[in-house]
């Protein structure tokens, strides 16, 4: 099994794809964004989407490189996504403890979610927006701000699907007061996992009445959903972290969550054509054939245009005046939105200026090359 000396690039999904992406078709059928995401992930920083060679013509440095895919879930193209969005979330943010809030989709309707994961992922998120505004409705009595972020992987990459949310700790009243919820605790676990229950077995219901889940096998029978529904547990799985200090901080944890994939290259430890190696929690660690170690990453595979991220209260879009009115209360002013494109953004994660040449320190030149065979060069 090939291991990366010390210091030296990591293991990349995409030579897994290019390798075995034959065999795992082999044996199962994919669906048709199933097959774009391990085309983009295959095709990601290569020749075949193009590139661009930067050019200092006062020294004649060249440094070549390629396009990403831009897929959301590439584990490559999420670095600048997340530094944009955090960016554009940071004057949105108010300045306030939040507490880190975790809803679990239980086992039983994991093979619902497999089937029909626009369905029961979107009832998921819904009902995790709903329990904390009725909480906060009636606990509160105040509008608290939430991000909600779905996940559907463990750290082994098995299906379990389950939402992100982070709340402020307090909320604004109806009349315009700032409310703050106890230092320590914001809601009642059993309290969100009873209300969640509740809301998603009332979504889930109505979805199955205008014949969301027809072709699924097990409603065959007129009663299989009436079973399915009976065999749901009577307690859910929802708790609740430690509150955050400031609410600045948050934007950078929160991140992550927003734009991580099912497995980063940096978790890859060993592959070879028989197994792959990879880190899960702590100092676990999975060893899979490389053909389980697809069909595991396309379980991951979000519906098209299915909005996984989620703003509601006064972090919705339309709360802009009543999170202005929040902030005020909390005497705290908007930051302006830094100016920054995709460059400024690299040379904050990578330390390399793509506008300067690290040789002499001229402004490069950017060339554009077409999509071709071999790396991006001046050269006829």
């Amino acid at each position: 099994m090939l291991r990366p000396p010390r210091g030296v690039a990591r293991f990349d999904v995409a030579d897994i794809v290019r390798r075995h992406r034959a065999s795992l078709e082999a044996e199962q059928r994919l669906s048709h964004a199933q097959k774009r995401v391990l085309t983009d992930i295959a095709q990601c920083r290569t020749a075949v989407l193009g590139g661009h060679v930067d050019h200092c013509q006062a020294c004649g440095y060249e440094h070549p490189a390629y396009n990403s895919c831009r897929n959301r879930h590439c584990p490559k193209c999420q670095a600048l996504a997340q530094e944009a969005w955090i960016d554009a979330r940071r004057a949105r943010m108010l300045d306030v403890r939040h507490f880190h809030v975790v809803f679990t989709l239980p086992a039983e309707l994991r093979p619902l979610a497999a089937f029909a994961p626009r369905v029961v992922f979107g009832a998921l998120l819904h009902a995790a927006q709903s329990t904390l505004q009725a909480l906060a409705r009636t606990r509160l009595r105040a509008t608290v701000g939430a991000t909600l972020v779905l996940h559907t992987w463990t750290r082994k990459l098995e299906f379990h699907p389950h939402v992100h949310a982070i709340v402020t700790s307090g909320g604004l009243t109806a009349q315009g007061a700032w409310h703050p919820s106890r230092r320590d605790f914001l809601f009642c676990a059993a309290a969100m996992g009873r209300l969640l229950r509740g809301k998603l077995m009332d979504a889930l219901g109505r979805a199955y009445d205008r014949g969301a889940f027809d072709a699924f096998h097990d409603f065959d029978d007129p009663q299989g959903f009436a079973r399915l529904m009976a065999r749901l547990p009577r307690v859910w799985n929802v708790y609740a972290k430690a509150p955050f200090h400031k609410g600045r901080h948050v934007l950078d944890y929160l991140g992550r969550y927003t734009h991580r994939v099912g497995i980063a290259n940096s978790r890859l430890l060993a592959v070879s054509d028989r197994a792959v190696r990879f880190r899960t929690k702590g100092l676990g660690v999975e060893t899979v054939t490389p053909v389980e170690f697809l069909r595991r990453l396309l379980r991951h595979v979000l519906p098209d245009r299915f909005h996984k991220i989620r703003h509601v209260g006064l972090y919705a879009p339309a709360a802009a005046r009543r999170r202005h009115i929040a902030a005020t209360q909390l005497g705290q002013s908007s930051p302006p939105r830094p100016r920054r494109d995709w460059r400024d953004r690299l040379a904050i994660l990578t330390g390399r200026s793509v506008t300067h040449c690290p040789r002499c320190g001229a402004a490069l030149l950017t060339l554009v090359a077409a999509r071709c065979r071999d790396p991006p060069s001046l050269s006829p």
